[in-house]
């Protein structure tokens, strides 16, 4: 597999999507986000960030049915693909090795 290009938000993206499987859609990642992570994220940078991993065939998405608690509206929901998982374990990978790197320094850690 080639060079991975994406951000930290988009890796947090497909990660959460391949979390959720087959619950993925907008509102479902940035809860999930936020739960994980503790940090307040906007719809739509998640709805970007999900379109911008579609574009890049990282995820795939299909169009569920139309819900009376929607207004009629129907969710979009999105699962990771072969190239999103690939992508993601080399991400894991590259990390792995980079902290692998790391020299003892003998530094006591201290809870954040």
């Amino acid at each position: 597999m080639g060079r991975v290009q994406i951000g930290e938000f988009e890796e947090l993206v497909l990660l959460v999507v391949a979390i959720l499987n087959d619950n993925a859609y907008g509102v479902s990642v940035m809860e999930e986000i936020e739960s994980q992570t503790g940090r307040k994220i906007n719809i739509s940078a998640v709805h970007s960030a999900l379109d911008r991993l579609d574009s890049k065939g990282f995820l795939k998405s299909e169009v569920g049915g139309a819900t009376a608690e929607r207004g009629g509206r129907r969710k979009r929901f999105f699962k990771i693909t072969v190239a999103g998982q690939n992508a993601l374990d080399a991400i894991r990978e590259q990390r792995n090795r980079l902290h692998d790197q790391i020299p003892t320094l003998g530094l006591k850690y201290v809870s954040i």
